[in-house]
């Protein structure tokens, strides 16, 4: 449809539109309706940043349509908000589950600082924290205001720093040459919820030079029972950031991967790319024309890191209701 000038955006709108005016029908029983928002998250611009559908109420719904809905989006991560009694939300957060367009995951970064702001923009109005009830457990995520907006900063959790990889093992995957991936620090597995592998190049070119062979990657990360890539490089393109980030995968690419910000921000801190509890700025999406801004910091003792934290602004773009 992209061909002819028909996006999904305008699917969704026509039939929230529809919906509304009452031009879908339930067909021989009851129809039940879901408000939706989406919001693009880790921007201040609309359609930049990395999108997400946002259920506000999605008591009634079961486990297959909660995914066939997430496919339905086909958006990267797709949110689902069970509002529980308030003394059961202050003692516990508010019960959210996320799911891909293919399965459902115990913990993501833009979904969970999206859902946050929705949360705040209704429910809890001007909150100072919203705690958000995950599947990889509570995740909070702090708010302040400012001339610039909603500024919104989650904690993941404390780092885990896994296995290293050669350099001459990555290289040929990725269809670059060993030269074009950083010497001077590691290849590593981090996690912070979800785990990644930080790869650093030295250069933009490299990081824009890709042939991925994910069947290769994948088999390579198996071993240590890894699933994912988070490609660096300390070369910029906005001279206020640390780092400029790509996450691809076979059916596409991420504009902005939270989780691996937070797996990222550990790794920097950890070989010294980043100071104890210095907030620097990762780049990322530029290549697929969504620009994204995460803003990173994490504290170091020793060879401790901990207090994960990543943040950034969101900006709701579309409002509708699903009917089932």
């Amino acid at each position: 449809m992209d061909g002819e000038g028909v996006t999904r955006r305008d699917v969704v709108k026509v039939l929230a539109a529809g919906a509304a005016a009452g031009g879908l029908q339930a067909q021989g029983r009851s129809a039940r309706s879901y408000a939706f928002t989406q919001w693009d998250v880790f921007t201040r611009t609309p359609l930049t940043g990395n999108p997400l559908l946002v259920f506000s109420d999605a008591r009634g719904l079961g486990d297959a349509e909660m995914q066939a809905l997430a496919r339905e989006s086909n958006l990267s991560e797709t949110t689902f908000i069970f509002p529980r009694d308030a003394s059961v939300e202050r003692e516990r957060g508010v019960q959210v589950r996320i799911f891909t367009p293919t399965a459902e995951l115990p913990f993501a970064g833009h979904p969970t600082l999206g859902t946050a702001m929705q949360i705040r923009a209704t429910t809890q109005k001007s909150a100072e924290r919203v705690v958000l009830d995950l599947k990889a457990g509570p995740i909070p995520v702090a708010f302040s205001d400012s001339g610039l907006g909603t500024y919104g900063e989650m904690t993941q959790k404390d780092p885990e720093f896994g296995e290293t990889y050669p350099r001459e093992a990555v290289a040929p995957l990725l269809g670059l040459t060993t030269d074009d991936i950083a010497d001077d620090v590691p290849v590593q597995a981090v996690s912070t919820g979800l785990a990644f592998v930080i790869l650093p190049l030295r250069t933009l070119r490299a990081i824009r030079s890709l042939r991925m062979n994910f069947a290769g990657i994948a088999e390579l990360l198996a071993k240590n029972n890894r699933r994912a890539l988070y490609l660096v490089t300390r070369e910029v393109e906005d001279p206020k950031a640390r780092l400029h980030a790509r996450h691809l995968f076979a059916r596409g690419e991420d504009p902005a991967t939270g989780s691996a910000g937070g797996c990222a921000t550990a790794w920097m801190v950890r070989h010294g790319v980043a100071k104890h509890d210095e907030r620097v700025i990762l780049e990322q999406g530029l290549e697929m024309q969504r620009p994204s801004q995460l803003y990173v910091r994490a504290n170091r003792s020793g060879d401790a890191v901990t207090n994960v934290r990543v943040g950034g602004y969101a900006m709701q773009v579309m409002r509708g209701e699903y009917i089932l």
